[in-house]
């Protein structure tokens, strides 16, 4: 068995030959300017990512388009929109008024951004350069937030911030389909400032830094953050309780997220009794069987709430009766080291 299993990895280790180089070659092409970067006539600040999956980019985007609304700016966010099933090339999923798109055609993130963010203008589309004029042809902007864009070389980017989860050292050490790297660690060195999340789970944040060290260039300190619970949100009426409202409580917890470890730690800070969890694929189109599968398995377990994360909760409103106890945890970010930094970069 531990033959069979040895001969596996040595077969995703020769899968991830090929995506390393071609990672690579492409920054490569860039940066001898052999393929083009187009610039959009308006500042652009990016947010992504070196891994495959769940780093907390949703919660850092909604955090800076806050922010930046606050301080009077006009916000756009260009979103690749992830498995949408909208067809069409752009899609606006709000106007800065109004949500237009629901989940399943804008994407579950962006649709999360959009209504978090009701001032600011959200759009999705696979080309983000095109997808930026065809916005500024109908709205003001004053700044692009550019939502997974880390790996977007082909659009200029003022600000290009790169989150690094602070509890997925293992995730580092390799190449996709071994590791959970989209590209080599080094690229990490193109980055404007990293953002380095989840640091206060404990004994993780000082062995990311000290790994970091011999990437970043010298001097240039990650910002650190986390992310609190503001409270549970109702996930068809959308009432807002306290972080407390279910501390002992009996529940039962899914999700469809890039890293459900994450979401199991915060629910276990909650001082909840998690009886039973299930797990979908990242993005996961819930259908009408699977919260059946949910009901039963909270029946079996003598649950009396169910708990999700409030980008899977979006995707089930529709099939959910008006007796589930159903509650999305909210998620608020907040900057422990390096907010003036930050700020700084946003705003120069």
């Amino acid at each position: 068995m531990s033959g069979q299993g040895e001969s596996t990895r040595w077969w995703l280790w020769w899968a991830a030959l090929p995506y390393g180089l071609a990672s690579r070659l492409r920054a490569a092409l860039y940066r001898w300017g052999w393929l083009a970067t187009r610039r959009l006539p308006c500042r652009v600040v990016s947010v992504g990512n070196l891994t495959v999956g769940g780093t907390g980019k949703t919660p850092v985007v909604i955090y800076l388009a806050e922010w930046l609304l606050s301080q009077g700016r006009r916000v756009g966010v260009l979103s690749r929109g992830y498995r949408r099933r909208s067809r069409a090339s752009q899609l606006l999923v709000s106007d800065g008024r109004r949500l237009l798109a629901g989940p399943s055609e804008a994407g579950d993130e962006p649709y999360l951004i959009a209504k978090r963010c009701p001032r600011a203008v959200v759009a999705v589309g696979a080309d983000r350069y095109a997808l930026g004029r065809w916005v500024l042809e109908r709205f003001p902007i004053d700044c692009f937030l550019l939502d997974d864009g880390f790996q977007h070389v082909a659009l200029h980017r003022d600000v290009d911030l790169l989150l690094i989860d602070a509890t997925d050292r293992t995730g580092l050490a390799a190449m996709f389909p071994v590791g959970r790297l989209r590209e080599p660690l080094s690229a990490a060195a193109r980055a404007t400032a990293v953002l380095l999340t989840r640091v206060d789970e404990a004994g993780v944040s000082n062995g990311m830094l000290a790994q970091l060290q011999h990437t970043l260039p010298t001097g240039r300190e990650p910002i650190q953050v986390v992310f609190r619970p503001e409270g549970f949100l109702h996930a068809v009426t959308g009432r807002l309780v306290g972080a407390g409202r279910f501390r002992a409580k009996a529940v039962v917890a899914f999700s469809g997220i890039g890293n459900a470890r994450s979401f199991r730690n915060l629910l276990a800070g909650l001082d909840l009794t998690v009886r039973d969890e299930i797990i979908f694929p990242d993005h996961h189109d819930y259908t009408v069987s699977d919260l059946e599968r949910i009901r039963q398995r909270a029946k079996e377990a003598g649950a009396e709430v169910l708990v999700t994360t409030e980008k899977d909760a979006g995707k089930i409103t529709a099939l959910l009766q008006p007796d589930d106890a159903c509650w999305a945890v909210r998620l608020q970010t907040e900057i422990l080291d390096g907010r003036e930094r930050l700020e700084r970069l946003l705003l120069p």
